[in-house]
């Protein structure tokens, strides 16, 4: 009789970026659906949700993937409750006002590692300057194991049935990019996680280390971001409402509060160079990649559409992300 493995992973309470966390559970029946999958306990003392006197916490199961890299395998991306059935502390997707209406799209920058540098950089110095590597093919511009890492991921997602748009590499040498688009921003931000998940997994069978860190090589480098894609139904319809979002966002104090839950080292990428516009300037503009808020080229030109925000780092938490947006031009457009 066949068994199923259900990997159940979970954000865990370290601050001021979460790291995932999963364990696998065996089931003698495929789940159907999350509701099919039974909450789960954990030691919460070992990642920072609970002491040791009082350590149990609770997974609340919230979504569910096929797992094609495993026979007879599930991904149940899950909430962290409290004994009592209380969202914890730490549970931010709890605290999220969900809005199918709202659309994001997610590009996911990041840099694949090895040996302490990022693929392909010689031991000592530096490759050629950036610039050939954007969208670069050949061995010269991304080595040989990227593709094969990046492909394969690709391939796990779709697998998956995250609605996966799109891959390329990035401007620095190692670095690479992918997009995930959702409606609703809890099927957003799990979709991510989860899509991080399956990279950080498969580059274990390769030796590679995955960095999201918002500028790992210091210098005349890109950082890495998390550039986010959003629209409002009114926002599909007209071409005020995203005018409308743009000052919402530049408003008194909401730049501050945003780029507090856009990740980890902000100032170090945000500095006015490297297409991006200073953290502590805000700025929109038409196709303005030097901006803090793009509007596209063909948005402006088809009087609708959506912006993308260019401040996330590629650490920042996803439902922290949907969750700001979501709340500010939202109340907004109201």
């Amino acid at each position: 009789m066949p068994k199923y493995k259900l990997e159940y992973l979970w954000l865990d309470g370290y601050q001021p970026v979460p790291n995932l966390r999963g364990k696998t559970k065996i089931v003698s029946e495929a789940p159907k659906s999350v509701e099919d999958c039974p909450m789960w306990g954990f030691d919460g003392s070992s990642t920072q949700q609970a002491d040791g006197s009082s350590s149990d916490c609770m997974l609340k199961p919230v979504a569910l993937y096929p797992d094609a890299a495993r026979e007879n395998g599930f991904i149940v991306m899950c909430e962290v409750m409290l004994p009592d059935g209380a969202p914890h502390p730490s549970n931010g997707r709890a605290t999220i006002a969900d809005d199918e209406g709202a659309w994001f799209g997610l590009e996911q920058e990041y840099f694949l590692y090895q040996d302490g540098r990022p693929l392909g950089w010689p031991e000592e110095g530096y490759p050629n300057p950036q610039g050939e590597y954007y969208t670069g093919v050949g061995y010269a511009n991304v080595g040989d194991v990227a593709r094969e890492i990046v492909e394969q991921h690709l391939e796990l997602c779709l697998e998956a049935g995250i609605n996966h748009e799109g891959i390329n590499a990035e401007v620095a040498k190692g670095q690479w990019e992918f997009q995930v688009f959702a409606k609703g921003s809890k099927k957003c931000a799990d979709d991510m996680w989860v899509a991080r998940y399956l990279l950080f997994r498969l580059a274990e069978d390769h030796g590679v280390e995955v960095s999201i860190e918002a500028k790992p090589m210091k210098g005349d480098w890109n950082g890495a971001g998390m550039h986010t894609n959003f629209s409002t139904k009114a926002m599909r319809e007209g071409y005020d409402p995203i005018i409308a979002a743009c000052e919402a966002m530049g408003a008194e104090g909401v730049p501050e509060k945003h780029l507090e839950g856009y990740g980890v080292g902000i100032e170090d990428r945000l500095t006015g160079a490297h297409e991006t516009q200073r953290f502590d300037q805000f700025s929109y503009g038409v196709s303005d990649r030097g901006a803090s808020i793009r509007i596209p080229w063909q948005v402006a030109q088809d009087q609708k559409g959506y912006i993308e925000d260019r401040r996330p780092n590629a650490n920042a938490d996803p439902y922290v992300v949907t969750a700001l947006l979501t709340n500010t031009i939202g109340a907004a457009l109201a």
